[in-house]
């Protein structure tokens, strides 16, 4: 086989290549957009069989680390995947990274982790997926795991979680009220929504920040599914203290399927109220809106095993998926 390696900066064009079954070239689109500080391309014959990214200025951080990324992760076969993370782990060293992470794009406010446990649910809207093969290539890479994610499934709406009333009335004295989204105001909205995610992700695992451009491209691609019903925020006065983002599995629809499953997407709330019980009570509050309309089942999509949405979860679903993010230790 003669492999031929290309690195490419973010100045770089990228080349017109042949290729394999599985690795389609990164579009231009999403390079401009990802900004890493490299791309990986590895070639069969003149033929793309892998690819990836790297980035390690504006990382995310772990303790006494200098952590570098490696995403936009692809391979058709385990000879390119191994000469892939090798390269990518090169570069990342000598960019005086001391751990390599993966797979992320760039951050995790964009595609990350492996699905490592599958189970018999197909995949839904805006989960991330991949061939069962590429964990196992970072692995033979000498990645190993370095957190774990699930998403878990509540397949009877019917049941409400008897803590909301209780908690209700103390979030109401508190001068918290839960309103619908409104599409009148959705663009306003969606910049409270940013400010609040920075707040209430800034404790998360890997946090970095996001650019308010990028959030709202994001989610404003999202606002013909929303469903006003489906997306709650929670106000004190003039300020959001919380929300809940929800839409429609619509992959169900493709498969021929009614769509009855709604996706919880993203919840936060401002760290300043934190014992409230406020996130439980989105959590609840949606869910049973979704049965008012109709919906069947709901999916807790894409947790940290150590997040608090997680122990909230368990109070009414069980676990369909597991993912997991990895990383290497580096040598100079």
């Amino acid at each position: 086989m003669g492999f031929d390696i290309l690195e490419l900066s973010s100045a770089d064009r990228l080349p017109d290549l042949k290729v394999s079954a599985g690795v389609a070239p990164l579009s231009a689109v999403e390079r401009d957009l990802h900004s890493p500080d490299r791309h990986l391309l590895v070639l069969n014959d003149g033929t793309l069989i892998a690819r990836c990214s790297c980035w390690w200025n504006g990382a995310a951080t772990l303790p006494e680390q200098r952590v570098g990324v490696i995403g936009h992760y692809a391979a058709s076969d385990a000879d390119g995947a191994a000469q892939l993370l090798a390269s990518a782990c090169r570069v990342l060293a000598g960019a005086r990274c001391t751990t390599a992470v993966g797979p992320m794009d760039g951050n995790t406010w964009r595609r990350y982790r492996f699905v490592v446990e599958r189970g018999s649910e197909p995949p839904f809207f805006l989960e991330p997926d991949n061939p069962d093969e590429w964990p196992r290539q970072w692995i033979d890479a000498g990645f190993t795991t370095l957190a774990m994610y699930s998403s878990a499934l509540n397949d009877d709406l019917s049941r409400e979680d008897p803590r909301t009333a209780a908690a209700l009335p103390r979030l109401r004295d508190g001068g918290i009220v839960i309103r619908a989204f409104d599409p009148n105001r959705a663009d306003a909205d969606l910049r409270r929504l940013y400010t609040l995610s920075l707040a209430g992700f800034s404790r998360n695992f890997l946090y970095t920040p996001i650019a308010e451009a990028e959030f709202l491209a994001q989610n404003r691609a999202l606002l013909p599914l929303v469903q006003p019903e489906l997306m709650l925020l929670a106000e004190r006065g003039d300020s959001l203290v919380g929300f809940m983002f929800a839409v429609p599995d619509v992959l169900q629809a493709g498969r021929g399927r009614s769509v009855d499953t709604i996706i919880l997407k993203t919840i936060a709330v401002d760290p300043a109220i934190g014992g409230m019980g406020l996130g439980g009570v989105l959590m609840d509050v949606v869910q049973q809106a979704a049965r008012r309309l109709g919906f069947r089942r709901a999916i807790h999509a894409l947790m940290h095993d150590g997040n608090v949405s997680r122990r909230l979860s368990a109070r009414t679903a069980r676990t369909i998926r597991r993912y997991a993010l990895f990383s290497r230790a580096l040598s100079p």
